[in-house]
């Protein structure tokens, strides 16, 4: 985005500035946890979705490095809570320092986020973001209840992925027209923008998972099943099956020890029952049609070039799965 890239310069200097601390381990570790985030598409949504309504004074570039502090902390406790030791395609930050310092630091992030929304001032923002992270963790608790259930229904993954990743998706780009004033009615277009956006992201994320080289998407394929998680594709999968498939889903999903060596080709035998149920297909389609809602929902803004590449950043969340 290149109209937002002097800002977003501003924004990874701000957040260079509330990293530090006196404690050297806060932020090694955090700096680790950070540079392997990604393009900081969250805090880019700020940016961009102030551009789109023409701001032009510099909250939003305190707002945007909130929006990152809160998304690398809640990165930090996912990884601990998931035992993951990959992302990206680097060590997590508990796979190098521990659960312990991990979690320690990913409060501290929290509270780094909290200090900014009191400097910017406003009651509305700190209303929008307070309320977002109590979803996300809403969300995260609901996901470990799902885990390994077979009995999970789409309905469940949605209310799952809608907290626990579009949640700040919506809060991105709605405190971005909060920084300029604008109309509810607006503010209210803007965050079904963002969540519809986070939705699309996460379900073309979890197609990933079934289809992309590792080199690609920063961890091994099958990471979600290895985890017991039900994403959509499996979920599809399962709705699908007969009861001898279904009785294969249970024991891997809800029994399986994945160091056992046959684990392997159980993941071979649920990409094939993936692929007969054309899961990835109905996956991938269920994507398209939240990324047509976060491109309808920008429809009352006039045509310019921050609305295009924000309709083009809704096409490309779900471009990546293929």
């Amino acid at each position: 985005m290149d109209l937002v890239g002097e800002d977003l310069k501003q924004v990874n200097q701000t957040i260079l500035d509330r990293m530090h601390s006196p404690i050297a381990l806060i932020p090694q570790l955090a700096g680790h946890i950070i540079a392997a985030g990604g393009k900081r598409l969250r805090p880019l949504l700020t940016l961009a979705a102030a551009k789109l309504v023409g701001y032009e004074g510099d909250r939003h570039i305190t707002l945007a490095a909130c929006i990152e502090f809160l998304h690398t902390a809640t990165l930090l406790h996912d990884d601990v809570v998931d035992e993951s030791d990959k992302r990206r395609g680097r060590d997590t930050a508990n796979a190098i320092w521990g659960n312990k310092p991990s979690v320690l630091v990913g409060d501290f992030l929290f509270a780094r986020s909290f200090e900014l929304m009191v400097q910017d001032g406003s009651l509305e923002v700190m209303g929008i973001l307070s309320r977002a992270s109590a979803v996300i963790s809403e969300g995260e608790i609901h996901q470990l209840l799902t885990a390994n259930n077979i009995e999970t229904t789409e309905t469940d993954y949605l209310d799952v992925v809608g907290a626990k990743t579009a949640a700040l998706f919506a809060a991105a780009t709605r405190i971005g027209g909060v920084a300029a004033g604008r109309p509810v009615a607006e503010l209210d277009a803007l965050e079904a923008y963002g969540r519809n956006l986070g939705i699309a992201f996460q379900i073309a994320d979890d197609f990933l998972d079934y289809s992309a080289r590792e080199a690609e998407l920063g961890k091994s394929i099958g990471d979600d099943f290895r985890d017991g998680k039900l994403t959509l594709p499996v979920i599809h999968a399962i709705a699908q099956a007969d009861d001898e498939e279904r009785a294969f889903w249970a024991r891997c999903l809800e029994e399986q020890d994945f160091s056992d060596p046959e684990a392997e080709a159980d993941l071979a035998h649920a990409m094939t029952l993936l692929a007969r149920h054309d899961a990835l297909k109905v996956t991938v389609a269920r994507a398209h049609e939240y990324a047509e809602a976060a491109r309808r929902s920008l429809d009352m803004f006039p045509d310019s070039r921050v609305k295009t590449i924000l309709n083009e950043v809704a096409d490309f969340s779900v471009a990546r799965a293929y």
